[in-house]
């Protein structure tokens, strides 16, 4: 069976099964990765012999502590979780893989990739999982009669061993600076082709900043894709010399780094989101109703970070304010009004360090419910829009306030999940407070 994009081409588990037992029986297949993420968007998994994986995957699943949803950014247990605690004992959760998503590590010419869902010992989706938060919104929006078409770009910088931009110099869309990036710009195009279905990738607004284009899919898939295109970026770099950064901001004086999501409705096969008369028609307008009235309350799941806010800033082509407008860099939302099966809305909140499930599944959930309430969204906006508008949370504590405030997106999301988001949070905002920094000691010290 010839792959397409990576995955067993008719899509189905059946075929997919066939599929990896073929390439196993033939010598060419040894080993498979199971993937999940966890609340950071860090690749959880286990290296699994094949002909074990094939035992497991009517059966048992491969078994994983379920602390690893209860860990902070470097590892460390958080006290307070609802899913995860000491008083549970921190039993065991099933990750059972979905084989439709199998696809070859471009690194290791024998070895494989699935993502899985995670279970409970009941057999039913772990509660506070990221992908269990994402079926959740999918599924209020088919509820509603629609599916959603995401399609993800993503940002990052190649930095050196000190933590440096790889090379200098700011020219977005430059061959020649993508040129002076070689070997890694290169192993990055032809190691993600075939893994990712990345449409295209360019040098961006920093010195050694890239933006790599996910194709728009359905949800569920295309958040597996940011998730395997942030492990897989990390990888080839490594193996070519480099490393990475999905930090938000990680220089003062450069642009932050994003992770831009467009989305379009779709209704029995066919583009629900169009024009009428030259504007966006009602459900386009509705969808962007959502968006903008819940857009303080998503914060949280799009920049989850203490640094990440640190990116929103005027004239930096990251949004401050929550607004839209057509084909505008200056806000938060943008109307594209292509095609038909194109036009779509374009969210720019979230940051490249945003956990893709988190970040897909508050954008639909605000989509769903600006349809259920069938408002009109405000005026679009025209010209720069920095400053007008309703600010965005200015810190990750602000950000916490407002998703907790947000009861609507947590039903949707899932109340217990969200409480265990914002635990993490809170967490790393204490952390950040408690320390003093180089920050305080360069302002302070010779007070």
């Amino acid at each position: 069976m010839a792959l397409t994009n990576g995955a067993a081409d008719s899509g189905s588990a059946a075929a997919a099964l066939q599929y990896i037992v073929d390439e196993a029986e033939a010598g060419r297949l040894k080993e498979i990765e199971v993937l999940w993420s966890d609340h950071q968007g860090h690749p959880r998994g286990k290296r699994v012999p094949v002909r074990h994986l094939l035992d497991k995957v009517g059966g048992s699943g491969i078994a994983f502590c379920d602390v690893a949803l209860a860990w902070d950014v470097l590892g460390d247990v958080v006290d307070g979780m609802i899913g995860s605690n000491w008083g549970t004992g921190m039993p065991d959760i099933i990750a059972r893989p979905d084989l439709a998503t199998f696809r070859y590590l471009p690194w290791r010419s024998d070895a494989g990739v699935v993502m899985c869902d995670v279970y409970d010992h009941h057999g039913d989706l772990v509660p506070t999982a990221p992908r269990t938060v994402l079926h959740r919104a999918v599924d209020r929006l088919a509820e509603l009669g629609y599916t959603a078409s995401v399609g993800v770009e993503i940002e990052f910088y190649l930095i050196d061993a000190e933590g440096n931009p790889l090379v200098d110099g700011l020219q977005a869309y430059s061959l020649e600076r993508a040129n002076a990036m070689e070997p890694v710009f290169s192993e990055l195009v032809s190691g993600l082709d075939g893994f990712v279905d990345v449409e295209a990738g360019n040098v961006e607004y920093g010195p050694s900043q890239c933006e790599f284009n996910i194709r728009h899919a359905e949800p569920l898939r295309v958040a597996h894709e940011a998730t395997a295109f942030r492990y897989a970026v990390r990888e080839i770099a490594r193996r070519a010399g480099s490393g990475v950064t999905f930090m938000s901001k990680p220089f003062n004086v450069y642009s932050g780094s994003s992770m831009h999501l467009h989305v379009s409705l779709w209704q029995d096969g066919q583009p629900a989101m169009g024009l009428d008369d030259g504007r966006e028609n009602t459900l386009m307008r509705h969808a962007a109703a959502g968006i903008l009235t819940n857009l303080p309350g998503l914060a949280l799941y799009q920049a989850p970070t203490v640094n990440a806010y640190r990116r929103f800033e005027p004239g930096s082509f990251a949004p401050t304010t929550s607004g839209w407008s057509v084909d505008n860099r200056t806000t938060a939302l943008r109307s594209l009004r292509e095609g038909p099966s194109s036009t779509r809305l374009e969210l720019r909140t979230p940051g490249a360090d945003a956990e893709p499930h988190w970040a897909i599944a508050s954008l639909l959930a605000a989509v769903a419910l600006g349809i259920e309430d069938g408002d009109e969204p405000p005026e679009l906006g025209i010209g720069n829009l920095y400053g007008v508008g309703d600010p965005l949370p200015l810190t990750l504590a602000q950000a916490i306030d407002a998703a907790e405030a947000n009861s609507r997106i947590i039903d949707v999301l899932g109340k217990d999940a969200v409480a265990d988001y914002a635990t993490l949070a809170r967490a790393e905002w204490q952390s950040f407070i408690s320390t003093v920094s180089d920050w305080d000691t360069q302002r302070y010290l010779r007070i």
